[in-house]
Protein backbone atom coordinates (compact mmCIF):
# COMPACT_ATOMS: atom_id res chain seq x y z
CA UNK A 1 0.00 0.00 0.00
CA UNK A 2 1.50 3.23 -1.10
CA UNK A 3 1.94 6.14 1.60
CA UNK A 4 -0.58 8.76 1.92
CA UNK A 5 0.48 11.96 0.88
CA UNK A 6 -0.26 14.97 3.47
CA UNK A 7 -0.94 18.57 1.89
CA UNK A 8 -1.78 21.63 3.38
CA UNK A 9 -3.96 23.73 0.99
CA UNK A 10 -4.12 27.60 0.93
CA UNK A 11 -7.84 27.98 0.69
CA UNK A 12 -9.30 31.51 0.51
CA UNK A 13 -12.82 30.23 -0.62
CA UNK A 14 -12.63 31.97 -3.78
CA UNK A 15 -12.72 29.95 -7.16
CA UNK A 16 -9.35 29.25 -7.80
CA UNK A 17 -8.25 28.04 -4.00
CA UNK A 18 -11.32 26.21 -3.67
CA UNK A 19 -10.76 23.95 -7.42
CA UNK A 20 -6.76 23.37 -6.31
CA UNK A 21 -8.59 21.56 -3.13
CA UNK A 22 -10.67 19.94 -5.02
CA UNK A 23 -7.87 18.38 -7.43
CA UNK A 24 -5.52 17.72 -4.44
CA UNK A 25 -8.86 15.92 -2.94
CA UNK A 26 -10.52 13.77 -5.46
CA UNK A 27 -8.12 13.89 -8.49
CA UNK A 28 -4.93 13.46 -6.80
CA UNK A 29 -6.26 11.54 -3.11
CA UNK A 30 -4.32 13.53 -0.68
CA UNK A 31 -5.14 13.92 2.46
CA UNK A 32 -5.54 17.32 2.99
CA UNK A 33 -5.48 20.37 5.60
CA UNK A 34 -6.59 23.78 4.46
CA UNK A 35 -5.67 27.02 5.89
CA UNK A 36 -7.41 30.61 5.61
CA UNK A 37 -6.45 33.35 6.08
CA UNK A 38 -8.17 36.34 8.71
CA UNK A 39 -5.84 39.56 7.14
CA UNK A 40 -8.27 42.59 7.44
CA UNK A 41 -9.67 41.98 3.94
CA UNK A 42 -12.66 44.07 3.02
CA UNK A 43 -13.81 40.33 1.48
CA UNK A 44 -14.05 38.67 4.58
CA UNK A 45 -16.86 37.03 3.32
CA UNK A 46 -14.40 34.72 1.61
CA UNK A 47 -13.71 33.03 5.26
CA UNK A 48 -16.85 31.77 5.48
CA UNK A 49 -17.10 30.75 2.30
CA UNK A 50 -13.91 28.76 3.05
CA UNK A 51 -15.27 26.66 5.85
CA UNK A 52 -18.16 26.18 3.53
CA UNK A 53 -16.24 24.51 0.75
CA UNK A 54 -13.85 22.68 3.04
CA UNK A 55 -16.47 21.33 5.08
CA UNK A 56 -18.21 19.71 1.41
CA UNK A 57 -14.92 18.35 0.72
CA UNK A 58 -14.73 16.42 3.62
CA UNK A 59 -12.08 18.15 5.18
CA UNK A 60 -11.33 17.44 9.03
CA UNK A 61 -8.76 20.31 9.65
CA UNK A 62 -9.73 23.69 8.72
CA UNK A 63 -7.87 26.37 10.22
CA UNK A 64 -8.11 30.25 10.36
CA UNK A 65 -5.04 31.91 11.20
CA UNK A 66 -4.90 35.33 11.74
CA UNK A 67 -2.38 38.36 10.71
CA UNK A 68 -3.64 41.88 10.23
CA UNK A 69 -1.85 43.20 7.13
CA UNK A 70 -3.78 46.22 7.58
CA UNK A 71 -1.32 47.36 9.61
CA UNK A 72 0.79 47.47 6.14
CA UNK A 73 -1.68 48.81 3.92
CA UNK A 74 -1.14 50.19 0.58
CA UNK A 75 -3.58 48.07 -0.82
CA UNK A 76 -7.48 48.24 -1.68
CA UNK A 77 -8.38 45.07 -0.28
CA UNK A 78 -6.39 45.49 3.04
CA UNK A 79 -7.39 49.71 3.41
CA UNK A 80 -10.00 52.23 2.27
CA UNK A 81 -8.47 52.84 -1.30
CA UNK A 82 -11.35 52.40 -3.49
CA UNK A 83 -11.23 48.68 -5.87
CA UNK A 84 -10.61 49.23 -9.30
CA UNK A 85 -13.98 48.66 -11.20
CA UNK A 86 -14.65 47.74 -15.05
CA UNK A 87 -10.57 47.67 -15.44
CA UNK A 88 -9.43 44.47 -16.09
CA UNK A 89 -6.72 43.66 -18.59
CA UNK A 90 -5.21 47.23 -17.79
CA UNK A 91 -1.65 46.91 -17.66
CA UNK A 92 0.53 47.54 -14.21
CA UNK A 93 -0.19 45.66 -11.01
CA UNK A 94 -3.76 47.03 -9.44
CA UNK A 95 -3.94 48.67 -6.70
CA UNK A 96 -6.35 44.98 -5.13
CA UNK A 97 -1.93 43.76 -4.90
CA UNK A 98 -1.69 43.12 -1.64
CA UNK A 99 2.14 43.22 -0.51
CA UNK A 100 4.39 40.23 -0.14
CA UNK A 101 0.50 37.88 0.70
CA UNK A 102 1.61 35.11 -0.92
CA UNK A 103 5.02 34.97 0.78
CA UNK A 104 3.25 35.42 4.39
CA UNK A 105 0.75 32.88 3.54
CA UNK A 106 2.95 30.61 2.24
CA UNK A 107 5.62 30.89 5.24
CA UNK A 108 2.46 30.06 7.32
CA UNK A 109 1.72 26.98 5.75
CA UNK A 110 4.58 25.76 5.37
CA UNK A 111 4.93 26.15 9.16
CA UNK A 112 1.92 24.38 9.22
CA UNK A 113 3.01 21.75 7.08
CA UNK A 114 5.71 21.14 9.28
CA UNK A 115 3.50 20.57 12.19
CA UNK A 116 1.37 18.13 10.35
CA UNK A 117 3.77 16.14 8.47
CA UNK A 118 3.05 16.91 5.09
CA UNK A 119 5.27 17.46 2.35
CA UNK A 120 2.95 19.00 -0.24
CA UNK A 121 1.67 23.23 -0.46
CA UNK A 122 -1.25 23.60 -2.70
CA UNK A 123 -2.27 27.24 -3.84
CA UNK A 124 -4.48 28.07 -6.68
CA UNK A 125 -2.52 29.99 -8.35
CA UNK A 126 -3.06 31.30 -11.77
CA UNK A 127 -0.78 33.55 -14.22
CA UNK A 128 -3.03 33.29 -17.34
CA UNK A 129 -6.44 35.29 -16.35
CA UNK A 130 -5.35 37.24 -13.26
CA UNK A 131 -4.53 40.32 -12.12
CA UNK A 132 -0.88 40.40 -12.67
CA UNK A 133 0.52 39.38 -9.03
CA UNK A 134 4.13 38.80 -8.88
CA UNK A 135 3.44 36.62 -6.04
CA UNK A 136 1.50 34.05 -8.10
CA UNK A 137 4.66 33.32 -11.04
CA UNK A 138 6.07 29.88 -11.09
CA UNK A 139 9.47 31.39 -10.05
CA UNK A 140 8.31 32.68 -6.90
CA UNK A 141 6.74 29.65 -5.95
CA UNK A 142 9.91 27.82 -7.04
CA UNK A 143 12.48 30.12 -5.33
CA UNK A 144 10.14 30.19 -1.98
CA UNK A 145 9.98 26.09 -1.86
CA UNK A 146 14.22 26.18 -1.28
CA UNK A 147 13.60 28.80 0.93
CA UNK A 148 11.23 27.14 3.02
CA UNK A 149 14.09 23.76 2.87
CA UNK A 150 16.09 26.15 4.02
CA UNK A 151 14.44 27.55 7.26
CA UNK A 152 12.76 24.80 8.44
CA UNK A 153 13.84 21.68 10.53
CA UNK A 154 11.81 19.55 8.52
CA UNK A 155 13.81 20.72 5.34
CA UNK A 156 17.23 20.61 7.22
CA UNK A 157 16.43 16.96 8.27
CA UNK A 158 15.83 15.69 4.84
CA UNK A 159 12.09 15.99 4.53
CA UNK A 160 10.46 16.73 1.68
CA UNK A 161 8.32 20.12 0.53
CA UNK A 162 6.95 20.56 -2.82
CA UNK A 163 4.54 23.26 -3.91
CA UNK A 164 1.54 22.33 -6.47
CA UNK A 165 0.22 25.32 -8.27
CA UNK A 166 -2.28 22.89 -10.39
CA UNK A 167 -4.46 25.88 -12.28
CA UNK A 168 -0.96 27.68 -13.33
CA UNK A 169 -1.09 27.64 -16.35
CA UNK A 170 -5.17 27.10 -16.86
CA UNK A 171 -7.61 30.26 -17.81
CA UNK A 172 -10.52 30.96 -16.02
CA UNK A 173 -12.70 29.14 -17.91
CA UNK A 174 -10.46 25.79 -17.91
CA UNK A 175 -10.06 26.09 -14.24
CA UNK A 176 -14.04 25.89 -13.99
CA UNK A 177 -14.27 22.85 -16.39
CA UNK A 178 -11.60 21.04 -14.20
CA UNK A 179 -13.94 22.23 -11.07
CA UNK A 180 -17.35 20.84 -12.59
CA UNK A 181 -15.45 18.05 -13.61
CA UNK A 182 -14.73 17.01 -10.11
CA UNK A 183 -17.87 17.81 -8.57
CA UNK A 184 -16.94 21.25 -7.11
CA UNK A 185 -20.29 23.37 -6.17
CA UNK A 186 -19.23 26.84 -7.00
CA UNK A 187 -22.20 28.23 -5.21
CA UNK A 188 -19.86 27.49 -2.30
CA UNK A 189 -17.43 29.94 -3.52
CA UNK A 190 -17.10 33.74 -3.20
CA UNK A 191 -14.71 35.92 -5.52
CA UNK A 192 -15.78 39.37 -5.03
CA UNK A 193 -13.23 41.93 -3.65
CA UNK A 194 -15.73 44.34 -3.22
CA UNK A 195 -19.10 42.93 -1.82
CA UNK A 196 -21.89 44.52 -1.38
CA UNK A 197 -23.64 44.85 2.35
CA UNK A 198 -25.65 41.50 1.82
CA UNK A 199 -22.86 39.57 0.67
CA UNK A 200 -23.62 39.38 -2.89
CA UNK A 201 -20.95 39.95 -5.29
CA UNK A 202 -20.63 43.62 -6.85
CA UNK A 203 -20.51 41.97 -10.53
CA UNK A 204 -17.34 45.15 -11.69
CA UNK A 205 -14.47 43.67 -10.03
CA UNK A 206 -11.59 42.33 -11.67
CA UNK A 207 -12.18 38.62 -9.73
CA UNK A 208 -15.78 38.95 -10.91
CA UNK A 209 -14.99 39.94 -14.50
CA UNK A 210 -12.33 36.92 -14.82
CA UNK A 211 -15.11 34.59 -12.81
CA UNK A 212 -18.10 35.91 -15.12
CA UNK A 213 -16.32 35.47 -18.28
CA UNK A 214 -15.14 32.05 -17.22
CA UNK A 215 -18.19 30.66 -16.96
CA UNK A 216 -19.77 32.09 -20.37
CA UNK A 217 -16.87 30.48 -21.86
CA UNK A 218 -17.63 27.47 -21.79
CA UNK A 219 -21.60 27.80 -22.02
CA UNK A 220 -22.64 27.49 -18.21
CA UNK A 221 -24.07 29.56 -15.29
CA UNK A 222 -22.72 30.85 -12.56
CA UNK A 223 -24.58 30.11 -9.35
CA UNK A 224 -23.29 33.57 -7.73
CA UNK A 225 -25.88 36.04 -8.47
CA UNK A 226 -24.65 39.86 -9.63
CA UNK A 227 -26.28 42.99 -9.63
CA UNK A 228 -26.76 43.69 -13.74
CA UNK A 229 -28.30 40.07 -13.96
Amino acid sequence: MSEVVKAVVLLSGGLDSSTALAWAVRDQGWQCHTVAFDYGQRHRIELEASFNVSRAMGIRDHRVIKVDLRTIGHSALTSDLPVPKDEAGHSGIPTTYVPARNLIFLSLAAGLAETVAATRLVIGANVVDYSGYPDCRPEFLNSFVQTALLGTKAGSEGRDLQISAPLIKLNKSGIISLGLKLGLDYALTRSCYDPLPDGSACGHCDSCFYRRRGFEDIGECDPLSYPDD
